[in-house]
């Protein structure tokens, strides 16, 4: 990726490329997902070649590794990776720019962590569909109505995120999710649980969903 950079310069962006094997406290003694992987239940879950194709819980696509992919849950440990900065704009991999950005540093959060545009503009994107609700643990804590948003495109405050030590709410979680009874897979369902509360919603047209996927976006929106 260096490389490639050199043969591609940003212009008077300012590029730096980390490589997480160089994260030494980034081990399976302080990540839940490191050292769950480290099991053999777990080894068996997600590599195991002859699962059977069945629907529900044991559906082919909860087994896929990538969901406990490292640089997928890189994204609880921003705190670690950049611990001189107070604040910082997350952008997945699949995020297209369109426009300055700038604006987006100076959104009042209101003491909230994270700043991100909601999707329950539709029932499928609160959080009933994403986490497990006849387990107690998650209808104790939390509200199946509640709006989804964004992982993708989101507004950190990082000083507030280390007073509420939030990549410990995040541990504490996924521990709790070990056999998966919370959550089936991927990063939105523990990023929901760990800032709830914590998020604040942005506006709209900092971020346009749908793109690759819902015909329905209408250019004007790009």
């Amino acid at each position: 990726m260096n490389m490639w950079f050199l043969l591609n310069p940003p212009g008077k962006a300012t590029i730096h490329v980390e490589n997480v094997d160089e994260f030494k406290w980034l081990n399976s003694s302080y990540s839940p997902v490191l050292r769950q992987l480290e099991t053999a239940s777990m080894k068996e879950y997600y590599f195991k070649a002859d699962h059977r194709t069945v629907s529900g819980s044991s559906n082919l696509k909860y087994r896929n590794p990538k969901y406990l992919s490292m640089l997928n849950h890189l994204r609880f440990y921003l705190p670690q990776v950049y611990p001189k900065l107070d604040k910082i704009l997350f952008l997945d991999d699949d995020i297209v720019v369109q426009k300055d950005l700038t604006g987006l540093w100076s959104v009042d959060l209101h003491g909230k962590v994270n700043g991100a545009v909601e999707t329950c503009g539709q029932s499928f994107h609160r959080f009933d569909k994403y986490l497990n609700f006849s387990n107690h643990h998650i209808s104790r804590n939390f509200d199946p109505n509640a709006c989804g948003w964004a992982y993708g495109m989101n507004m950190f405050d990082l000083k507030v995120w280390k007073k509420k030590d939030i990549t410990g709410i995040y541990h504490k979680w996924q521990n709790m999710n070990e056999d998966r009874a919370l959550w089936k897979l991927g990063t939105l369902p523990p990023g929901l649980i760990t800032f709830y509360g914590l998020t604040h919603p942005l506006e709209k047209s900092w971020h346009v969903l749908g793109l690759g996927y819902n015909p329905s976006v209408h250019k004007k929106e790009i």
